[in-house]
């Protein structure tokens, strides 16, 4: 079986490393990064320690515009699958590469699978949301992380080819702590933090980095805690901070984006977890950190239902009286699967090796509550 594979920013990488690991054992992957995130912090560190192997394909698109970034992206990828013509073309997620591979296969009528499918914020102002209902619609393929995911499709009747089978991330992550194990004290000393002692912060998000009111808010709260804050800046959220030139408390420590492995053993030695990032709300939940979302909403309401995750928006005093008083239950449920998630993956692309049917992916209402899962 020949696949075509759709990344180009950093959960991306973490799915596919999974996968691909699993894929290449019996199958030819090509693999195309779009360039969504492309200088070394971003993408570079992220290869070399995941082990991802070398793209065969890069697009160089870069920053942008969700429109021009996009387009580029399309034309793109939809060159690559013409001259490839592989027999399906997988995405992850929600990104703008994810959206442009799924139109462009579907316009070359070549089935996709989407890892990651069913996700649902419900809030349509933010992008991911409209390139995940998209790349839905666009999927031969489902592949759920969680029986929530499965009921989201099936309230917009989609219900055949979807299947539940944990979540890729959660197979990397079990690897990638025993490494983070070795290099921690190490990393602790170097930030200067003490284990347990320390909070983490991720925001990148438009939702936070684009409106100045909200940037504003995380950044005050960031300022009025009392105990150290270590904050790997992305990009986007460096360029914000640098419109908004407000000053920042001297218990914020800026760093640049760190690998993988690192970024594990960061949030497995935090007292607690501040973010907008959907994967690192679920790694929080894995390692046993309490997370705090700098959201309204969240499409990983389990980790919430379960009591390790607390939505409080972007209001300082909000933010600030959740750092100082969430306390998280003892029991933590098993949550997306048991780390079998990519070999899942594999085997349902071999047994749906038959194209598709478009036009019969939608079942009556009647038939919605009995559609087959396959389990975890």
């Amino acid at each position: 079986m020949k696949v075509l594979t759709v990344i180009g920013a950093r959960p991306q990488f973490i799915k596919a490393s999974a996968l691909s690991r699993e894929l290449r054992k019996r199958h030819r992957e090509i693999l195309l990064h779009t360039g969504q995130h492309y200088d070394y912090t971003m993408s570079g560190v992220f290869f070399e320690g995941l082990g991802i192997p070398t793209p065969d394909i890069n697009l160089n698109v870069g920053s942008g515009p969700h429109g021009a970034q996009t387009g580029a992206m399309l034309k793109g990828i939809e060159e690559a699958l013409l001259r490839e013509r592989p027999e399906w073309v997988i995405i992850y997620g929600d990104t703008n590469s994810t959206l442009a591979g799924a139109l462009a296969a579907a316009k070359l009528e070549i089935p996709v699978a989407h890892v990651e499918a069913g996700l649902r914020s419900f809030n349509r102002s933010m992008p991911e949301e409209i390139n995940r209902i998209v790349a839905d619609q666009l999927s031969s393929l489902l592949l759920c992380p969680s029986r929530t995911a499965v009921q989201n499709l099936a309230s917009e009747g989609i219900s055949k080819n979807v299947h539940q089978v944990g979540d890729v991330m959660f197979d990397v992550l079990d690897g990638a702590s025993e490494k983070a194990a070795s290099t921690k004290q190490m990393l602790l000393k170097r930030l200067g933090v003490q284990e347990r002692e320390y909070l983490l912060v991720t925001i990148h998000r438009s939702e936070n980095t684009d409106h100045a009111e909200r940037l504003s808010g995380i950044l005050g709260a960031l300022s009025a805690l009392k105990e150290p804050v270590v904050f790997p800046i992305h990009p986007r959220a460096r360029k914000a901070m640098a419109r908004l030139n407000s000053p920042i408390g001297s218990n914020v420590r800026l760093i640049e984006p760190v690998g993988y492995v690192e970024m594990v053993a960061l949030s497995k030695s935090a007292r607690l977890i501040l973010t907008d990032s959907g994967g690192l709300q679920k790694e929080a939940y894995w390692l046993g950190t309490p997370c705090v979302t700098l959201r309204e909403e969240t499409e990983w309401v389990e980790t919430v239902e379960a009591g390790w995750n607390i939505l409080v928006g972007a209001e300082t005093s909000r933010i600030v009286g959740a750092v100082k008083s969430f306390s998280p239950p003892s029991a933590r449920p098993a949550l997306y699967g048991s780390g079998r998630a990519a070999t899942q993956c594999v085997e349902l692309l071999e047994q749906s090796s038959e194209p598709v049917n478009q036009a019969n992916r939608f079942a009556s209402p009647a038939a919605l509550d009995a559609s087959p899962v396959v389990g975890i």
